[in-house]
């Protein structure tokens, strides 16, 4: 039997998920990594480690299905985007990794708001810290040794497939996620690159998703126990390829996607950008691109409420938290949590957006404190789609993925919030299977990008409670009004 591996590098874990063709995984391997802040708001990694642990994560997906090297028919990878390194001319990091998470750009990203607005309509890419282009800037209003000294700069996906094949490539959504790269031309926008006090030749080549690169080098063929002519597909970034692995195709085909953050996503046949900047745009391919929101908050939540309630012996686990969240009806008697405890992004780009509880009384308990974090997580992802709607998206079929999938309450209430039905795969890994079926597509194994609909082996369909849709709605229209009306004294707190 052949066998073809989706490989995702994300922001806290690498990934590697071994598929057959309709879907179905024989294995499947995570390795970690730490999220370092050598200063406060700095979020930084280290490259090497997450190049290890790529391959680490493939040796053992391997190791644990007992999967032949020459079974293997390819590999596709995704990646967690924004992330920016700076390397000397032998590909060798001379900076850490700086993540989507990193704030310290913060004033540069103010900068770019009130004097270079229309990068945004160009790029698709929101002018907030989690960007390269602000990180940029910030390197260089900063004389960052690095940046000085620096041959490229790029994204973990990039160092890692230099260490693999000794090629500068990248994939338009990679490229597009820069803040550096026009989504109207599909090339690098020279007006962001002299903002970021750069030129062209110092970023990668803008390859298709479906680029082959074949000649592994000797030491990661033989740690990750794989043939050197093992075909490697350089797919895309993390949030279309879930969009692909999970079947979110067609118009008013929309993902969501809770794992430690969150998103909102659709795929479009033309980009969608508009003088409000609520919402992303990123190519995909030459003619798809994705569009929608992030969250900065969504599992994070749970964990925190999961180190509040617990107590030093005794640690709560996610399931007891479920069961909590059960207990309360629902919107939580009354009860409305603003979630964005690490500032938030879509849809108002705001670094310094706090959280709020919301009506809180004496009557509430830790339950209600649950089940409320739970629904605003819920509500933020619900306030991005009304900014997706606006440009004309409608949301006619929910697909979930991510670690809020295997959650049958917090699913329940995504269908509840929206009033739609919600399909959930039977594979959580739908980032990894969507960069395998690019791969299984560029290398002529099946038809098209859109076929997969007939490869993703689902679970189940969750259908909407329409009592409960009632009452979420009522929810929704105080929450939406709740952070604008609080930031002024929001901003006052933070100064003092």
């Amino acid at each position: 039997m052949k066998y073809i591996i989706g490989l995702d590098i994300g922001t806290t874990s690498t990934k590697t998920v071994v598929f057959n063709r309709n879907g179905h995984v024989l294995s499947e391997h995570e390795e970690g990594y730490d999220l370092l802040h050598s200063a406060p708001d700095y979020a930084e990694q280290d490259g090497d480690a997450i190049n290890r642990a790529a391959m680490d994560s493939v040796r053992s997906a391997m190791d644990k299905g007992s999967i032949k090297k020459e079974d293997v028919i390819g590999v596709g990878l995704s990646s967690a985007m924004h992330s920016l390194l700076c390397v000397d001319e032998q590909g060798q990091a001379i900076s850490p990794s700086i993540t989507w998470a990193d704030r310290r750009s913060v004033k540069e990203s103010e900068y770019l708001k009130e004097n270079h607005s229309t990068t945004y309509l160009r790029t698709g890419t929101p002018l907030h810290p989690m960007s390269p282009l602000s990180k940029l800037i910030w390197m260089k209003n900063h004389h960052y040794e690095p940046y000085q000294m620096a041959h490229k700069y790029i994204s973990i996906k990039e160092y890692v497939l230099y260490k693999w094949f000794g090629e500068f490539v990248v994939d338009y959504s990679v490229a597009a996620s820069s803040g550096m790269y026009d989504i109207h031309k599909q090339d690098w926008d020279e007006t962001s690159l002299k903002l970021a006090g750069i030129s062209r030749d110092q970023l990668s080549k803008v390859v298709p998703a479906t680029h082959e690169m074949k000649g592994l080098s000797k030491e990661a063929s033989e740690y990750m126990g794989l043939a050197s002519s093992t075909p490697f597909i350089i797919g895309g970034s993390d949030g279309p390829l879930a969009n692909l692995g999970i079947g979110a195709i067609k118009p008013g085909e929309t993902a969501v996607t809770i794992g430690t953050s969150g998103a909102i996503r659709q795929f479009t046949s033309a980009p969608a950008v508009d003088e409000k900047q609520g919402v992303f745009c990123y190519s995909f391919t030459e003619d798809l691109w994705i569009t929608g929101g992030p969250t900065n908050n969504g599992g994070i939540v749970l964990n925190w409420l999961k180190d509040l309630f617990s107590h030093e012996g005794y640690s709560l686990s996610f399931e007891q938290l479920n069961q909590m969240a059960a207990r309360v009806s629902t919107g939580s008697d009354g009860l409305l949590f603003l979630p964005y405890l690490n500032g938030e992004r879509a849809p108002f780009w705001d670094a310094s957006a706090k959280a709020n509880f919301i009506g809180l009384r004496s009557t509430h308990g830790k339950e209600h404190m649950v089940r409320a974090g739970m629904e605003g997580v819920i509500f933020s992802i619900y306030h991005i789609a009304h900014e997706l709607e606006r440009l004309g998206h409608s949301h006619d079929s929910l697909y979930a993925s991510g670690g809020f999938a295997r959650s049958a309450l917090w699913t329940q209430m995504l269908a509840d919030v929206f009033g739609k039905h919600v399909h959930i795969p039977k594979s959580h890994q739908s980032s990894a299977w969507g960069a395998a079926w690019t791969a299984l597509y560029s290398l002529g194994e099946v038809p098209s990008l859109h076929s997969i609909k007939t490869s993703i082996p689902m679970s189940e369909t969750i259908e909407p409670n329409k009592e409960h849709h009632q009452t979420y709605q009522q929810m929704f229209q105080v929450y939406k009004e709740l952070y604008p009306s609080l930031m002024n004294q929001l901003k006052q707190l933070q100064s003092i």
